[in-house]
């Protein structure tokens, strides 16, 4: 039978989880009941108590509620949570997890979600679900579903949301136990932006022409944050890296960070991958107003009425080289790093707004540096949209994908 695990604060919500609880049930699925509060009693009776969860994260629950630290607690349940949905998992015991709340219990919910690999359902119904959810959501596949009130007490409001979300889990855990059929072809992973489209474009047409499966990411922080946790989870075969922007955002500060994991997982995972220096020539912001008064004086370029291009410094360009490098070394298994000589992006072509060949310089003198010895390393005197650039790397991957 589907088995769905909800994750919830039953001091406070103890009423609305039995409720939903109960619909769930009604639905045909098992409910296991994880209680994550930290106030007082629960007022229903849990699967898991607080106390196991407050265990599972190395803490006591007594001594969680006697330090009046909310926020200490919090943390600590949330990691508690997690320990005990992927132990549920792993047990064949979670085929969905489902919560509700405010920003408190989203935010400890979401981290035992995102404990879970890719395509177990999540289901997170949030009052703060109509803002931004990118600090709850990050790169994992959870659904976030906006309840319009607060889901508190007994109303037809409310039994409205639990009578919506309890079908919605259950339709979500009976559709990921169908097995989705593979074509057996290795599937690569590759990141794009606006001004690498076309290099990425054509290195995808090879590669499928190869007959390999390519999944694209949009690299704006989460996008690379995705492919990462999707690379860790298994579910990709090789790494078509051409688009590393997001290094350069969280080095100056920019609002696309994917994080500290960012060119990692590959390397651990000792599969193939290709590395490029897409975009480095850039930090993204947001409207013009928003870039940082010590950037004033740098070439920037209005990219849209919401994102403003900041040009990365020969200083910023020598350290992001470094970091590449240092993350292509890492690598256990099959990897390359691809050098456009003439422009990283379609901004910093000869002519183009960014072209600044002494950043450039830097950039590629930092990933020599870096890379000797240790990292195999192609430069190609074009650049980086050139169709001679992305069949290298295509090509390339594919004869590592395929082992020739």
């Amino acid at each position: 039978m589907t088995t769905v695990v909800l994750v919830g604060t039953l001091d406070t919500k103890g009423h609305e989880y039995a409720r939903w609880r109960e619909l769930i049930e009604a639905a045909g699925a098992r409910c296991t009941l994880v209680d994550a509060g930290i106030l007082g009693d629960s007022q229903v009776e849990a699967d898991i108590d607080a106390a196991a969860v407050a265990w599972a994260a190395g803490a006591d629950l007594e001594a969680l509620r006697d330090t009046g630290d909310r926020g200490a607690a919090v943390r600590a349940m949330a990691a508690g949570a997690a320990v005990i949905a992927r132990r549920l998992h792993a047990e064949g015991q979670l085929d969905a997890i489902a919560a509700l709340g405010g920003s408190g219990g989203t935010a400890l919910a979401t981290e035992a979600m995102r404990a879970l690999p890719f395509g177990v359902p999540k289901l997170m119904v949030s009052t703060v679900a109509s803002g931004d959810v990118g600090a709850y959501v990050q790169g994992a596949d959870i659904t976030m579903s906006y309840p319009v009130v607060d889901v508190v007490g007994d109303n037809r409001v409310v039994e409205s949301v639990l009578r919506t979300a309890a079908g919605a889990v259950v339709g979500m855990a009976r559709s990921a136990a169908v097995e989705v059929a593979t074509s057996g072809r290795a599937v690569v992973a590759a990141t794009m932006f606006g001004v690498t489209t076309p290099c990425v474009t054509a290195a995808r047409e090879h590669l499928e022409a190869a007959g390999h499966e390519v999944l694209t990411f949009h690299a704006t922080g989460v996008g690379g944050d995705s492919m990462e946790r999707l690379i860790g989870d298994g579910v990709v075969d090789a790494v078509l890296d051409v688009t590393t922007t997001e290094l350069a955002d969280e080095l100056v500060g920019g609002i696309h960070p994917a994080g500290p994991e960012r060119l990692r997982a590959a390397g651990r995972r000792g599969i193939p991958q290709v590395i490029s220096v897409g975009a480095l020539d850039m930090v993204n912001f947001g409207p013009p107003e928003t870039v940082p008064a010590h950037l004033a004086g740098r070439l920037t370029v209005r990219h849209n009425p919401m994102v403003t291009l900041v040009r990365t410094s020969p200083e910023e360009c020598a350290e992001l080289g470094a970091r590449l490098a240092e993350r292509a070394r890492a690598a256990t298994g099959p990897v390359c790093v691809y050098l456009p000589l003439r422009g990283v992006s379609a901004l910093s072509v000869e002519g183009g707004p960014f072209h600044d060949p002494r950043a450039d310089a830097a950039l590629f003198d930092a990933i020599r540096a870096g890379c000797a010895g240790d990292v195999e390393l192609i430069e190609l005197d074009c650049d980086i949209n050139a169709p001679a650039f992305a069949h290298g790397l295509a090509g390339w991957l594919t004869m590592g994908v395929d082992g020739d």
